[in-house]
């Protein structure tokens, strides 16, 4: 039952941001197209383009759907020696890589978190030709590495449990673990 609420957070909470990521661009999308057609048609193109796209739309694009991709398995994986272990060997290995990646983004969470609350205490801001805030963006690489350590908690426990995947339309290299 536990398993099965955090199964359902975690992947909601995951999908959540995945669908932030793909509205940011969109909008960066929209943004640039028309930053470029009001420069050309009109020699007036749109202040704050640059920052805007570098420093809200391109964060959000990558770290908010950290968490989707690993449930859904499409991560890199490169399996050029782990191919020719056996089913425990490979459980085992893929448990360890999981736990230190659990670890390597929690450790990122934290910092990032640290981070973020200092930049909001100050207001930070960049230079640029108007007063431009980057703090709110700030919060997108906690918020990222926090799911994505979600996703490593959850896809570990269904390893512990000796179950191949978490999605069951999804193959890959863990999935012939179970005899």
């Amino acid at each position: 039952m536990l398993q099965t609420v955090f199964d359902t957070a975690v992947t909601k909470f995951s999908n959540l941001l995945l669908n932030v990521s793909l509205c940011c661009l969109i909008l960066m999308m929209g943004h640039v197209v028309l930053d470029v057609f009001l420069k050309f048609a009109f020699n007036a193109p749109l202040i704050g383009t640059l920052e805007t796209v570098s420093y809200y739309y391109m964060v959000g694009a990558v770290f908010l759907p950290l968490g989707a991709v690993e449930l859904k398995k499409e991560h890199v994986h490169v399996d050029l020696f782990i191919q020719f272990f056996s089913p425990r060997l490979r459980l085992i290995t893929l448990c360890i890589a999981n736990l230190l990646g659990i670890v390597y983004f929690g450790g990122l969470f934290y910092q990032t978190l640290l981070d973020a609350i200092a930049s909001f205490g100050y207001k930070e801001t960049i230079m640029s030709n108007y007063l431009f805030y980057v703090w709110p963006s700030r919060w997108a690489l906690p918020i990222g590495f926090l799911a994505m350590a979600l996703a490593l908690i959850l896809s570990t426990t269904y390893l512990f449990n000796k179950k191949s995947t978490h999605s069951p339309q999804v193959t890959g290299p863990e999935d012939d673990l179970v005899e």
